[in-house]
């Protein structure tokens, strides 16, 4: 049993709104917070060479946290400013050319699919959506079905944007590794939420964020290379820090996954983000998961009860984001009656998952995120308050 009631004492956010937002930016535990704000006052007072030269411990530690939370070696780790640019370096660093293919799922993210869009435009590869299986999430059997020897890369989102589905990130793992073929796995949303082993799934990158479900500061995201891809892989931005000015006409790349960052970076949020990995670790990722789950089928039962209320959730394995529609209002009207009553939730527009959406016939959907640290309390009135609104 998870100790919620700790959880919240120790999360000041909680005093002031009903959080239901942690797959866009989860509240910040308080040893995160004086973590992110220490280093800042230090560098204050000190100078920010020097602040960072005096906690040289604590900037090394989010390496050793993120290995430990993913289950592979710190070499393999790089700490970038964001998910996006996490994946961004991983994709852009692989040699695609005319004629190769990149399959992917009909949930994928906006952003990676313009990466994908521009890529293709540039080289000539090709952009191929894996269908669903009758249960909403990627099949594995016409993914297996798709392979030939010009696929290049599999690129997957595992917890797409909305729609609580988890994909099955390691049945992929095991089709990619068959034919031996390069996988990158988008864990924006379910790194935090649940427990996640590289070696286990099968890929070979992986993207993550801090501000989601880790409970990080923003701008603090993580990238996970492979070690034994490493070297066939260039970052498609180098400086000093990623390489070495060796000679006048020549540089060499650093050989870990640190070639994917750059020299300069918030070492007050890379701190915290180090804190905020460890702090769901002290909690158990196992833990953590039983809960969120626990809180979100409970949301979607007390959803489904409701009159004129959709749940448009997908997938045989279910995460703690709950998509809905309301009969005769737009999901931006909602939110913002919600946010009247100090309820926090998000909308998720066609625009960033439009091959799932337009499928569906879905413009926008509201997007309830739920965490550990939420209650059974929150849910009742959430769906109450909704409920004296529709």
């Amino acid at each position: 049993m998870l100790d919620w009631q700790r959880a919240r004492r120790e999360t000041p956010g909680c005093e002031n709104v009903l959080h239901f937002n942690n797959a866009g930016a989860a509240l910040m535990p308080q040893p995160v917070l004086e973590a992110v704000v220490g280093h800042l006052y230090l560098e204050a007072q000190m100078g920010g060479y020097e602040a960072a030269a005096v906690q040289a411990q604590a900037v090394e530690q989010v390496y050793e946290a993120a290995a430990a939370l993913l289950g592979c070696q710190r070499g393999e780790v790089a700490i970038i400013e964001n998910a996006t640019r996490a994946w961004d370096m991983a994709f852009y660093a692989i040699p695609l050319r005319e004629g190769d293919r990149i399959l992917t799922t009909m949930s994928e993210y906006a952003s990676n699919y313009i990466a994908f869009l521009q890529v293709a435009r540039k080289t000539g590869a090709t952009i191929e959506v894996i269908p669903n299986d009758e249960l909403g999430q990627i099949s594995i059997e016409a993914l297996h079905n798709a392979i030939d020897n010009r696929v290049k890369l599999i690129a997957i989102t595992h917890v797409p944007t909305n729609g609580g589905l988890v994909n099955p990130a390691a049945e992929v793992g095991k089709v990619a590794k068959e034919a031996r073929i390069l996988y990158l796995l988008d864990a924006c949303q379910s790194v935090g939420q649940m427990p996640i082993n590289v070696n286990e799934i099968g890929c070979d990158m992986l993207s993550a964020t801090g501000r989601k479900y880790l409970r990080g500061p923003r701008g603090t995201g993580l990238l996970y290379v492979r070690q034994s891809i490493l070297e066939k892989l260039e970052p498609p931005l180098l400086d000093m820090h990623a390489a070495e000015w060796v000679s006048r006409d020549e540089f060499k790349i650093r050989p870990d996954a640190r070639r994917f960052e750059n020299w300069e970076t918030n070492y007050a949020s890379k701190i915290g983000f180090g804190v905020a990995i460890n702090y769901a670790r002290q909690w158990g990722l196992e833990a953590i998961q039983n809960r969120i789950c626990m809180l979100a089928e409970s949301l979607r039962r007390q959803l489904d009860s409701l009159d004129g209320v959709i749940v448009r959730d997908l997938g045989l394995q279910q995460c703690g984001i709950i998509s809905f529609t309301v009969d005769g209002k737009e999901p931006m009207e909602i939110k913002c009656l919600l946010a009247q009553q100090k309820i926090n939730v998000s909308v998720s527009r066609k625009q960033s998952t439009r091959i799932d959406m337009e499928a569906r016939g879905l413009g926008s959907v509201i997007r309830a995120s739920v965490h550990y640290y939420n209650t059974e309390e929150e849910v009742k009135r959430f769906c109450t308050t909704l409920a004296s609104r529709l």
